[in-house]
């Protein structure tokens, strides 16, 4: 099978069938849903989509949050295989077990390199913000995800530990041309 090009698009009511797939998808797999954003209920889709756009512009972000903007990651036939959310700038909690860039592939488009291919797209969306060195993080028992942060130039840096005893895996990527 011949694995599609992909892009990443703003999130947009022309993608609500995509979308409500992806998330439909991300259900039923149990799993928990990542990065975050995916997890916000969009039975108001165009209210979601209007959250979204408000968090991009720092508008009614809640207290101790950052500014973000959240990027969907679809093929040339328009499905929807993962998202994205990048944070502008890093809180305590960012720093430790959040980082810059958070991003996840749908479970069942998994071990096809869209991993590696959003993370390369969410490195340019970030340099475009002026973001030139970023923080990705994985949980320590994620080893894909640890190789796609190394194969985008990650390089690690101290790990963290949750309260909950949660091992995150901290990687600094340098992001300038």
């Amino acid at each position: 099978m011949t694995r599609e090009q992909v892009r990443l698009v703003r999130p947009s009511i022309v993608y609500q069938e995509a979308y409500m797939a992806f998330y439909q998808d991300w259900l039923q797999s149990g799993e928990l849903m990542v990065p975050w954003v995916i997890a916000k209920d969009p039975s108001d889709f165009e209210g979601m989509i209007a959250s979204l756009h408000r968090s991009e512009q720092g508008i009614d972000i809640p207290e101790g949050w950052v500014k973000d903007s959240t990027y969907w990651l679809v093929t040339e036939t328009d499905k929807m295989v993962g998202a994205v959310n990048i944070r502008y700038e890093l809180t305590d909690k960012l720093f430790n077990s959040g980082g810059h860039i958070g991003y996840g592939i749908r479970p069942d488009e998994r071990r096809n390199h869209y991993g590696s291919q959003i993370l390369e797209l969410s490195l340019l969306k970030a340099r475009e913000l002026g973001i030139t060195k970023v923080l990705v993080v994985c949980d320590a028992h994620n080893i894909a995800s640890k190789k796609v942060i190394l194969r985008n130039g990650g390089v690690q840096d101290h790990n963290y530990v949750e309260p909950d005893g949660n091992v995150v895996e901290r990687f600094w990527i340098n992001n300038v041309e």
